[in-house]
């Protein structure tokens, strides 16, 4: 028997038909479904210390249990004393069974573990019904040695969703789980 990711069970035999209903669709084909999840770091004092963009590929590797890849400037900005093409950010994208794996650790341990904590904003979704969000310290993910952490940086976190408004995306990530702050 293979593996199967317990968010995507949950996906299949409790939000598809929760959603169906609340909907009113009539194919299982119309219901959303998150497409992948986008992690971005930026890392601006790289520009001063190229290690710190090792240390940021590294953390986001063991964050999303996939590799990492730097990302670099497009143009030069004298301001910040930045030049094209130098590394200034890391970012992963997570599709399938890894995404489903990482939103359930995001779920049920990591947001959970941030101070103050008393949900994420729900004004984050755009026009299309993705969704973004802010993590201001990497440290609340238990991959990450807080021992080990030489800069406590935050990242952003996206959410494509297949979904055409934002009644629809917000209600798919209630359903699995997802804790939107109550205004």
């Amino acid at each position: 028997m293979s593996y199967t990711p317990r968010l995507k069970k949950s996906y299949k035999e409790e939000v598809v038909p929760a959603l169906m209903k609340q909907f009113e669709y009539k194919s299982v084909m119309q219901v959303p479904k998150i497409e992948k999840i986008c992690l971005n770091q930026g890392v601006g004092a790289a520009v001063a210390d190229k290690k710190l963009i090792e240390y940021a590929v590294n953390e986001m590797t063991k964050i999303a249990g996939q590799k990492a890849v730097p990302t670099y400037s497009k143009k030069d900005i004298s301001n910040f004393k930045l030049r094209k093409a130098m590394p200034i950010g890391a970012r992963v994208t997570l599709r399938g069974d890894q995404m489903y794996e990482f939103l359930d650790r995001l779920v049920s341990v990591a947001l959970p573990r941030t101070r103050d904590f008393r949900g994420v904003n729900p004004k984050g979704f755009d026009k299309s019904g993705n969704y973004t969000f802010g993590v201001t310290e990497q440290i609340i993910f238990p991959e990450i040695d807080i021992d080990k952490v030489n800069k406590i940086t935050g990242m952003d976190i996206t959410f494509v969703m297949s979904s055409n408004t934002k009644e629809e995306s917000k209600a798919l990530l209630e359903g699995f789980g997802f804790p939107f702050a109550k205004n």
